[in-house]
């Protein structure tokens, strides 16, 4: 619970520094930053790993799948 009473209180001082910011370059970054962080990681991904992340998906779905225990018995020489 502390924990999140941290954060409150983090984002209760950051809107009170907003409002009263009357500089326009930081409040440009601070939008940009927003924007960044809200973008769609699909959108920023290349075809290669999306062709890869939908293939995994294909399988799981049709039950090829291995556990871990299994595949990690398989590469354990390189973990």
């Amino acid at each position: 619970m502390n924990l999140d009473f941290n954060i409150e209180s983090k984002k209760l001082a950051l809107i009170q520094w907003l409002t009263s910011l009357n500089d326009v370059s930081m409040i440009d970054k601070i939008l940009e930053l927003k924007n960044k962080e809200s973008k769609d990681w699909w959108n920023e991904t290349s075809d290669e790993e999306k062709e890869s992340i939908e293939k995994g998906l294909e399988d799981a779905n049709s039950g090829k799948l291995k556990p871990h225990s299994e595949i990690r018995k398989k590469y354990e020489k390189w973990l």
